[in-house]
C-alpha cells in the first residue's frame, strides 16, 4: 500500500505565505515525479507545480514566480513554499506522486488534500 500525507494548509491573509508538505510512505521501491494540484469550488483540478527526481521543476502560469517547489528524495517528500498569496489561490491542494511499489507496479497516487484559504 501507498500512503500520501499532506500538511501545512491553513488560513492566511492576502500577501501572506504558507508552506505545504507531502510525504509518501508504504510498500514502495521508488518515487518518481511528484507534484501539487489544486481544486477550487466550481473549477476543475489544475496543476500548480511538479518536480522530478532530479529536481527539475515545472510551474503553472498563474504561479508567476510566487511559489517554489522542492524535493527531498531521502524522505520521499516534496514541499511547496507559497508566497504573496492571493484570494484566488484559495483551494484544496492535493499532492500527487508516481510510485513504484515493492511488487513492481508503477502508478499515480493522490493524497486527501489540504485546504488553503486566503482572505482579502
Amino acid at each position: 500500500q501507498v500512503q500520501i500525507a499532506e500538511s501545512g494548509g491553513g488560513h492566511v491573509q492576502a500577501g501572506g505565505s504558507l508552506t505545504l508538505s507531502c510525504v509518501v510512505s508504504g510498500s514502495i521501491s521508488g518515487v518518481h515525479a511528484m507534484g501539487w494540484h489544486r481544486m477550487a469550488p466550481g473549477r476543475q483540478r489544475e496543476l500548480v507545480a511538479a518536480i522530478d527526481r532530479l529536481g527539475i521543476a515545472d510551474y503553472a502560469h498563474f504561479v508567476s514566480g510566487r511559489f517554489i517547489i522542492s524535493r527531498d528524495n531521502t524522505k520521499n517528500a516534496i514541499y511547496l513554499q507559497m508566497n504573496s498569496l492571493k484570494p484566488e489561490d484559495t483551494a484544496e491542494y492535493l499532492c500527487n506522486a508516481e510510485v513504484r511499489t515493492l511488487s513492481g507496479v508503477r502508478g499515480d497516487h493522490w493524497g486527501q488534500g489540504t485546504q488553503v484559504t486566503v482572505s482579502a
